[in-house]
């Protein structure tokens, strides 16, 4: 048995997930209790769920620096094992999901964004240089930032969604394969 193939069969079984979407738009028509649709979070949980995740939906917060790590740390001590963010991993002065998820980790896997990248400009050109898509690992956890678009939502849950129980497994501790 190869040693990733050993890792996937030691990772956890049961996996509690928490998505999240970063966008001032939605976040001030939620508050002031207008309509409106979360379709980049709600596609997630579809994703997530359709890969055996128990996924709880945290909804939509402000692209606020405090809110937005505020609601992470919240999610990671409500148990969660993973916590996918939806949105501002982008360049305009708004997008700070970055910001507020870096100081969170104890490692950043740079691999993600780079592979999340390729792959999109695979897709959409030059213009996937402007994601800033990122995950690492806080306290055995697992945070990923994706962009707020459906399709690099789906784009990067198809990429990685199957490797979470194999990065949790890694980050709890269990032998690295490189």
């Amino acid at each position: 048995m190869m040693p990733h193939e050993k890792h996937r069969a030691e990772s956890p079984k049961r996996i509690k997930v928490a998505v999240l979407t970063a966008s001032s738009s939605r976040y001030f028509k939620k508050i002031r209790g207008e309509d409106y649709v979360d379709e980049s979070g709600e596609l997630a949980v579809a994703l997530l769920q359709k890969h055996g995740y128990e996924v709880v939906y945290l909804g939509v917060v402000n692209d606020d620096v405090w809110m937005i790590r505020d609601s992470v740390v919240k999610a990671i001590a409500d148990g969660n094992d993973v916590v996918v963010i939806t949105g501002g991993t982008g360049i305009s002065p708004r997008d700070v999901t970055v910001e507020a998820v870096r100081p969170l980790l104890d490692k950043e896997m740079e691999g993600f964004g780079e592979i999340f990248r390729v792959e999109s400009y695979r897709q959409i050109g030059p213009s996937a240089a402007m994601s800033r898509a990122v995950a690492g690992t806080a306290n055995g956890r697992l945070i990923l930032a994706l962009p707020g678009s459906p399709k690099a939502v789906e784009l990067g849950l198809e990429l990685f969604a199957s490797e979470i129980p194999h990065m949790l497994h890694i980050a709890r501790g269990g032998h690295s394969c490189g």
